[in-house]
C-alpha cells in the first residue's frame, strides 16, 4: 500500500538553473548557427544604411538589444492575458513605447548621433527580428527565456553590425570610431577608397561573412527570406 501511495505521489520537477546548458543556447546561438542577418537575413537594411562609421552601429546595436530584451520580457509576461487577434497590434505598441523611450534618450545625451541614425532608429519598430523573436519565442516562453533570447538576438545582430562598421569606417575614412588612422585620401597610391562607404560595400562585406561562416561549417543553412 505504501508503495503504491509512493508511486502515485506527484514528483517534484527539478528547478532548471539561471544558466543551464538551454539557457547558454539562448545566448549563443544567435552568434552563429542561428544569426539574425547572416543565417535568417532579416535586418539586412540597417547593416547597410547605418555601418559606415562604428559609433552609430554601436549605438544601434545597444538601442535593438535593449528594445529586444526588454520587449520579450514585457510579451512573455502578458502573453496569457492578451487576445490572439491583438497580438500583432499589442507588439507594435509595446516596441514602438521602446523605441520612442530610446529615441529621447538618444536626443537628450547623444544629440550628434541621434542626427545621424535620423529615421533608422525609428525603424527599429518595423524591425524583423525583433518581431519575429516576439512571435516565435516570447509568446511561447518564460520571461526569463525571453531575455535571454532578447539579448543574444540583440547581440548577434549588432556584431555583424560592428564587422561590417569596422571595415567601411577604417577602408573608407582611414579612422576608427572617429579618430583618423591614417590618410584615407592617399592610401597606397591611389585616391579615397569612396566605394567602402556606398551600401553596395556593406552588402559585399556581410556576403563575405556569410561565405566564411558556412565554409567553416561545411554546410549548408536554410535561409528564410526577410
Amino acid at each position: 500500500m505504501a508503495e503504491t501511495l509512493v508511486e502515485k505521489a506527484p514528483k517534484l520537477e527539478k528547478k532548471e538553473s539561471l544558466f543551464s546548458k538551454k539557457n547558454i543556447k539562448l545566448l549563443k546561438d544567435p552568434f552563429d548557427d542561428d544569426n539574425p542577418i547572416t543565417i535568417q537575413v532579416l535586418g539586412v537594411c540597417s547593416a547597410l544604411a547605418v555601418t559606415t562609421q562604428l559609433k552609430p552601429s554601436f549605438v544601434m546595436t545597444i538601442a535593438v538589444i535593449a528594445v529586444c530584451a526588454i520587449s520579450n520580457v514585457t510579451i512573455s509576461l502578458i502573453r496569457n492575458y492578451m487576445p490572439a487577434r491583438i497580438r500583432m497590434i499589442v507588439q507594435l505598441v509595446v516596441i514602438a513605447s521602446l523605441v520612442i523611450l530610446v529615441n529621447e534618450i538618444l536626443k537628450a545625451f547623444q544629440y550628434d548621433v541621434y542626427k545621424q541614425l535620423s529615421v533608422y532608429i525609428g525603424l527599429i519598430i518595423t524591425n524583423c527580428i525583433i518581431m519575429g523573436r516576439l512571435e516565435a519565442f516570447a509568446m511561447a516562453n518564460k520571461p526569463w527565456p525571453a531575455f535571454l533570447d532578447g539579448i543574444g538576438n540583440g547581440v548577434g545582430y549588432g556584431a555583424i553590425l560592428l564587422i561590417v562598421a569596422l571595415f567601411r569606417e577604417v577602408f573608407g575614412s582611414g579612422k576608427f570610431f572617429g579618430l583618423p588612422l591614417f590618410d584615407a585620401n592617399n592610401i597606397a597610391g591611389y585616391e579615397h577608397n569612396g566605394i567602402m562607404l556606398m551600401p553596395s560595400a556593406a552588402m559585399f562585406i556581410i556576403g563575405v561573412v556569410i561565405w566564411i561562416q558556412r565554409g567553416r561549417k561545411g554546410k549548408e543553412h536554410l535561409i528564410d527570406a526577410s
